[in-house]
């Protein structure tokens, strides 16, 4: 991987305790390998690691974790379910907004990047980092859940900060099992996907629940401020 697309500094030493040895080093190998059978990844290489560049490891508050990226042309963006300013919102994050209007009384933002949540301590993560083009779940079990589980973990360890972590359909919840919920806050809920929005995405008050329960330990609220 070029230096763009490495796993940054504070994220690797983090990560140190809880990664396996080999993980970045199968991961890399076997990017090559599709890009090397012609096959067209998403996102784009410089963005694989874009949501640990724009929330550094002390500054998280909150984890919103998802499954695997976009996989049409021009919407991952290195950020789970977030897209670039202009590219038409994907039906998934056309609930995340309605749900953001629904529950905090905003208007819908006129931009769908979600990347205003990233900057201010929200780990906008997919269990799973990269997709082949038009193939979803594609990379799944290929060596990312090896990174993105200690991710979890590491986050998990922090004593420093009460976090929230918010997983989003069945692959996210999976991942309870990695969270110390004895010291953090977790919140399991449907994925926004329009199959399983309506079992309980949306009408969840999701924004305020997660502030209500950060306030009941203390913590500092997130500011879901879209702009």
């Amino acid at each position: 991987m070029t230096t763009k697309s490495a796993l940054p500094p504070d994220w690797k030493k983090a990560l140190q305790p809880f990664l396996p040895a080999h993980a970045l080093a199968e991961i890399k190998a076997f990017l090559k390998r599709e890009e090397k059978a012609g096959q067209v990844i998403f996102p784009p290489r410089q963005d694989i690691y874009r949501a640990l560049v724009l929330t550094p490891f002390a500054k998280v508050k909150a984890v919103w974790l998802g499954q695997d990226p976009y996989h049409d042309d021009g919407q991952a963006c290195g950020l789970a379910f977030s897209v670039p300013d202009d590219v038409p919102a994907p039906p998934s994050l056309r609930n995340i907004l309605k749900e953001y209007s629904s529950d905090l009384g905003r208007s819908a933002p006129a931009s769908p990047s979600l990347e205003s949540w990233a900057r201010q301590g929200v780990l906008l993560l997919n269990t799973v980092l990269t997709v082949r083009a038009h193939q979803p779940g594609s990379h799944r079990d290929c060596g990312w859940e090896k990174v993105t589980d200690a991710i979890i973990r590491a986050l998990s360890s922090r004593r420093d900060r009460v976090l929230a972590f918010i997983l989003l359909g069945n692959a996210a919840k999976v991942k309870t099992k990695l969270i110390d919920d004895t010291r953090h806050v977790v919140i399991q809920c449907a994925h926004p996907s329009p199959l399983s929005a309506y079992r309980g995405f949306l009408g969840s008050r999701l924004f305020t629940r997660t502030n209500q329960l950060l306030a009941e330990r203390a913590a500092e609220p997130i500011d879901w401020t879209l702009d």
